[in-house]
């Protein structure tokens, strides 16, 4: 299901945050990140935290062909399978993956995109050509963040090398 971000304009000054250049009207595919990093819906959920950690991130996008199937976190892996008690060797990614997909277009803004994560609660919008559907790239708040302020916490925090 393909999203779409609001048109409406967000005061920055009203929601509390001050930048020290106007990456919010930046659009999404200035900000993304575009190295993806994917699986497909039978891949194990084994080899889908394998490619997380090796590549250290949180998601994995899952994809059928060209076409995104669905988005797999670390924490999906955790609370929907295995504290459910499922075979991470066996449990392909496809049945826990999140389906019901919120993506936006890399034309957006990043103010739009951050309005759109705050109201859906989403850490990670998949971006998402408009015409030919196809995955162009992944933005998440880090992305935004280090974009932003690099020296704000949350854009040290999302620079810093990982931690495996």
């Amino acid at each position: 299901m393909r999203g779409s971000a609001h048109t409406n304009s967000i005061n920055l000054k009203e929601d509390g945050m001050s930048m020290e250049k106007n990456v919010m009207s930046d659009a999404v595919a200035n900000v993304m990140t575009r190295d993806l990093h994917c699986v497909t819906p039978e891949t194990s959920i084994m080899n889908a935290a394998l490619r997380m950690r090796l590549a250290d991130v949180g998601a994995v996008l899952v994809m059928e062909g060209e076409y995104l199937y669905g988005i797999l976190t670390d924490r999906d892996i955790v609370v929907r399978a295995i504290a459910s008690g499922r075979i991470p060797d066996t449990t392909p990614a496809g049945t826990i993956c999140s389906r019901d997909l919120t993506t936006i277009s890399p034309t957006s803004s990043a103010g739009q995109a951050v309005r759109l994560m705050r109201e859906k609660a989403l850490r990670r919008l998949p971006v998402v050509d408009d015409e030919t559907g196809h995955v162009m790239g992944v933005l998440s708040i880090g992305d935004i963040a280090i974009e932003r302020d690099r020296r704000s916490l949350l854009g040290d925090i999302s620079a810093a090398p990982g931690n495996v």
